[in-house]
C-alpha cells in the first residue's frame, strides 16, 4: 500500500482538530453522559466493524458486554454469546491498548 503524505496532512490535521474539540466538549459533560456516549461509540464500533467483516452482532449483546468489562453499572444487561465477548475483548483491547507494542499473543 501507498500513500502521499501531502495528500494526507491536510485532512489528517482537520480530523485532530475536531477530535480535540469534541474531547473538550466530553469533558465539560458530566461523567454518567460521557460514559454513555463512550458506551455508544464503542458499541457503533463493534457493530459496524462486524458488519464490515460480514457478521450480524446482536445490539444488546455487544452494548451489555462493553458495560461489564467497563465496569458500567447498567440496568437491563443481556448474557453475550462467546462471538460477541472474543469481538468486544478485541476491540476493546485495540482501543485501550493502542499504545503497547504487539507481541505474539
Amino acid at each position: 500500500m501507498r500513500w502521499s503524505d501531502e495528500q494526507l496532512a491536510r485532512p489528517l490535521a482537520g480530523v485532530r482538530y475536531r477530535q480535540g474539540r469534541l474531547i473538550g466538549h466530553m469533558e465539560a459533560l458530566g461523567f454518567p453522559l460521557r460514559a454513555e456516549a463512550v458506551l455508544y461509540a464503542l458499541t457503533e464500533d463493534v457493530l459496524k466493524t462486524s458488519e464490515i467483516e460480514g457478521e450480524i452482532l446482536d445490539r444488546q449483546q455487544v452494548r451489555s458486554s462493553i458495560a461489564r468489562r467497563l465496569g458500567m453499572d447498567i440496568s437491563g444487561l443481556v448474557e453475550a454469546d462467546r462471538s460477541v465477548e472474543g469481538v468486544v475483548e478485541m476491540m476493546l483491547d485495540a482501543t485501550q491498548n493502542y499504545a503497547q507494542p504487539l507481541t505474539a499473543e
